[in-house]
Formats: structure tokens, C-alpha cells, sequence
């Protein structure tokens, strides 16, 4: 088979660009194509950048670091690749790649790590987000995000299989496309981290620090239990106002290197987790130091933390529902097997992704040239 690969950008070492380099590594003979590449990014995630071909943004004015901007323009530009000379095209994709036009002779498998969030199912808080809830911006955006929805769907048709990161993901394509998916839950190096036995007297969040999140309300939580710890790391928009609101036994950490975020995911006595994901990885790495987390019970965390066997739910995004949720975990806390923890954290790994991914193209190509 001649394999290309389709990315919305590779500029971040985030979760799809990780499932991009697994795939990559199944047919290393592969070509990459994306919107904007940035060539460090690529070399920290061990791809090979001679075989990225990028778009036009790339060359418009601060389209290599701005390219968000040019959002009105991403389904025009995703048409343009020139796939003509390959018998699949995979794209990894949670805004338009999988918009890419491919010919009848050409198989097309899509690993859907969601519908586009900003303009389905988290069409307001985005909007919101982006203070563009009301005004004349605001009926620009909103007419700018329905023309993208109606291509959004219309390019599904496209797509001769759909592989979803998660069943939480395979309902909301279902809901959006009405189309069936399979689930193969994306690739998490669990190699990297190790299982720490000695827990210490602080809880751990980490996430980019963005509205949907949630950080904030895990923040006024524990304003409003000065006797419990907890640490916080990651960056982004909401630091400043997080920092803010922080009481003395709350640490804000910021942007931190692997290795510090690992030591503190290891020595955790329990991760906390309040975002409504698509899947969510963090929870499984932090399950993966066997460290327990206390997650939001909805989307992908009912997938990836078992109730009261690695962790423990809540259920509304609120700082009430988490003071209850940790008030809980600080009653059964030590009866949490650590090594259980990491053995279900094992069942993600980047082997069983590759194995899984490249039986199921395998096959699919196989079923793909009896029907020719």
C-alpha cells in the first residue's frame, strides 16, 4: 500500500499529533500532509520532516504561528493536497482533515477524534470564550461557523470508515454524520511512566488552562478546604486569573517539563480530572504512575477511570461536587491498589494501538480490493 496521512497542523506535541507519529511508525514509508508544520515540533515527535508536505498558510503572513486566523479558509485548503497517487489516505482528525478529496480507487479511513467541537457541540462556550457571544463579531462568527458545519458534514461522505478515539467520540459521530465508527482508543506511552508507591499530602491537576477545562472550579474547591494541598501545572490563557483566585495551600506551577509533571503525577495522592473530554489521556498517564484520579463522570473519563477500582466519579462540574468527591476519597483512599491501577492504565498502550490500527487498515484495504 501507498500510505498518506492527513493532519490538521503539526505545531504542538499534543495527542493527535502523538497518534499521527504512531501511525507514521505503522507505514514509516508514509507521507505527512498538513496545514503548517513547525520542523522543531516534528523532530521532538520523531518524524521525519523531509516527508511533510504542508499548505499554502504556511506561506501566508504569519500563517506558520497565526494560522488559527485563517480558519474561514481551512476547508478551501485542505481540498487542495493532490492525493492522486496513493491507495490510502488516513486522516487524523478533529477539525477538517478528513475533507481531503480522494478518488474512487482510493480507500479513505478516518481516526475521528471528534466532530469539530467549536462549531457542534461546544458551539456557545466557544463562542463565549471567545467574547464573540453577541454584536456584529458575533453574527460574523456565527454565520462564518455555519457555513463551516454544513461543509463539515457534507465532507463525511467522504470517508469510507470512520475509527473513533473512544465510544464517548462513536455517539457524537453517530449524532452528527450518521455514520457507524469503530473504537480504538488512542496510543499513550505508558512506558514513560513508572508506578510510585509513596504518595504524598498534595492532590495534582494538569491541563492547558482554558475555559472548558474546568481548572478554576477545581481551584475554588480546594479554596474551600485549606487543610488539603494541591498542585496545579499547565498554562494558557486562564493562568493569570487562576493565579488570582489561588489560596495559600494551592501552588500554581505554570508550564512545567516532563519530567517535573512526572514526579508530581507519580507522588499525587490522587489526580483530579473535571474537563468533559472526548477521551482525555492525562487520566491514564496519572493511572499509569498508579496514581488514583477523581474524575468528572461524563465523556471519555467513563472510559478510562473505573469507579472505585482507579478512581472515583463526580458528576457535576461544580466546586461542591468536588469537595464531596475528595471528602470521599479521603475516606477509602488507602484501599486503592496502586498496582491495579497501573495494570488497567497498561491496556492504552502505544503497542495495542499499532497492532489494533494496522489490523483494522489492513483489513479494510483487504475488503477495499475484493469490491474493486
Amino acid at each position: 500500500m501507498k500510505v498518506a496521512i492527513i493532519q490538521e497542523w503539526l505545531v504542538s506535541v499534543g495527542g493527535s499529533d502523538k497518534v499521527v507519529k504512531a501511525i507514521s511508525d505503522i507505514f514509516p514509508d508514509a507521507d505527512i500532509y498538513t496545514l503548517v508544520a513547525d520542523k522543531d515540533v516534528c523532530q521532538e515527535l520523531g518524524i521525519d520532516y523531509s516527508k511533510v508536505h504542508t499548505s499554502l498558510i504556511q506561506k501566508l503572513p504569519f500563517g506558520a504561528k497565526k494560522y488559527k486566523m485563517y480558519l474561514p479558509l481551512f476547508p478551501y485548503v485542505i481540498e487542495q493536497f493532490d492525493l492522486r497517487g496513493y491507495d490510502v489516505v488516513i486522516s487524523s482528525s478533529h477539525a477538517v482533515s478528513k475533507g481531503v478529496l480522494t478518488k474512487a480507487d482510493q480507500l479513505h479511513i478516518s481516526y475521528c477524534h471528534s466532530p469539530i467541537r467549536y462549531v457542534w457541540d461546544m458551539y456557545n462556550e466557544y463562542l463565549e470564550e471567545a467574547s464573540l457571544a453577541k454584536g456584529f463579531k458575533s453574527f460574523l462568527a456565527r454565520y462564518m461557523l455555519h457555513r463551516i458545519r454544513k461543509w463539515d458534514v457534507l465532507s463525511s461522505f467522504r470517508v469510507d470508515h470512520f475509527i473513533s478515539n473512544s465510544n464517548n467520540v462513536g455517539k457524537r459521530i453517530k449524532k452528527t454524520y450518521r455514520r457507524d465508527s469503530v473504537t480504538i482508543y488512542p496510543n499513550i506511552d505508558i512506558s514513560s511512566f513508572t508506578p510510585w508507591y509513596e504518595k504524598e499530602d498534595f492532590y495534582l491537576t494538569s491541563s492547558r488552562l482554558v475555559s472548558y477545562k474546568k481548572i478554576d472550579v477545581i481551584v475554588k474547591a480546594f479554596n474551600q478546604m485549606p487543610d488539603k494541598n494541591l498542585v496545579v501545572i499547565g498554562s494558557g490563557p486562564d493562568y493569570e486569573k487562576i493565579k488570582k483566585i489561588a489560596k495559600s495551600n494551592i501552588t500554581i506551577m505554570g508550564y512545567q517539563p516532563f519530567d517535573v509533571l512526572k514526579d508530581k503525577m507519580q507522588k499525587a495522592k490522587a489526580f483530579v480530572f473535571a474537563a468533559d473530554e472526548d477521551f482525555g489521556m492525562i487520566p491514564i498517564e496519572a493511572q499509569a504512575c498508579g496514581t488514583p484520579v477523581i474524575a468528572f463522570g461524563k465523556g471519555g473519563s467513563l472510559e478510562t477511570v473505573i469507579n472505585n477500582e482507579t478512581g472515583l466519579y463526580f458528576y457535576e462540574q461544580t466546586s461542591e461536587s468536588i469537595i464531596d468527591a475528595v471528602s470521599r476519597f479521603e475516606q477509602i483512599g488507602g484501599a486503592f491498589d496502586y498496582n491495579k491501577i497501573r495494570n488497567h492504565a497498561e491496556k492504552f498502550s502505544e503497542e495495542r494501538f499499532k497492532e489494533e490500527m494496522k489490523n483494522y487498515v489492513v483489513e479494510k484495504h483487504n475488503e477495499f480490493l475484493k469490491n474493486k
